[in-house]
């Protein structure tokens, strides 16, 4: 188990998105070592997804900070999005999901192409898997370099833990999370709604997290 001094990661919080705050593991090593590898990438299209709170965002801030370029949410993107665009080598647009308006996004995929720019891609799920009405973007969808962000391993859930209840002021013996790893969903959003329960116990009792509102915060 990892000590609890050693840096860690606080995803997807606006706050702290630095490449020193990061904690690699075998979640998202291999998505920071692509990134890190840029622009020498087989395809200028890549993908990235997860599940809310698995880290994209904090993994596009690092890179973008290193490589700069432009990021904005899928929702956001329109004509004036398209202008602004063409100063930038590095694209990042985020929570693309069907909604998007999708003449747009092709036209978007044409001036990647065109101009040799690079597309970076968030998702929940895989964009392949995700089903657009033109089947010009299904199409190119698969010219992606997919990297999805795995589960995470002890060593993450303990160090998302440690983290992010420290930032709440709130202490908890190693024991006690160790037994929480044990138990708790292989979840990012669950990891999250954990420790969102446990800043609500612990203002609401007034006292040290202990086993039993542990227990009971697991529904156990």
């Amino acid at each position: 188990m990892r000590d609890e001094n050693q840096q860690i990661i606080k995803f997807d919080h606006e706050s702290n998105m630095t490449n020193e705050d990061f904690y690699l593991s075998k979640s998202n090593k291999h998505i920071m070592e692509l990134l890190n590898n840029w622009p020498k990438w087989e395809k200028n299209f890549l993908n990235i997804n997860g599940e809310k709170f698995s880290g994209k965002s904090h993994l596009v801030n690092i890179f973008l900070k290193k490589f700069r370029g432009i990021r904005f949410d899928a929702h956001q993107l329109d004509d004036s999005k398209l202008k602004e665009i063409k100063i930038h080598q590095n694209i990042v647009l985020e929570n693309l999901d069907n909604t998007i308006d999708e003449k747009l996004f092709y036209t978007l995929f044409n001036m990647i192409d065109l101009d040799n720019k690079y597309l970076i891609v968030t998702s929940y799920k895989s964009i392949v898997d995700i089903e657009f009405k033109l089947n010009d973007l299904n199409s190119r969808a698969k010219n992606f370099l997919l990297q999805s962000i795995k589960k995470p391993d002890d060593d993450l859930i303990f160090a998302l833990l440690v983290k992010n209840l420290s930032d709440r002021q709130i202490s908890i013996e190693k024991k006690l999370i160790n037994y929480v790893i044990k138990r708790i969903d292989r979840s990012y959003s669950k990891i999250f709604e954990f420790i969102y329960k446990i800043d609500e116990m612990s203002l609401k009792k007034k006292k040290s997290i202990d086993l039993k509102i542990i227990k009971e915060v697991l529904g156990e």
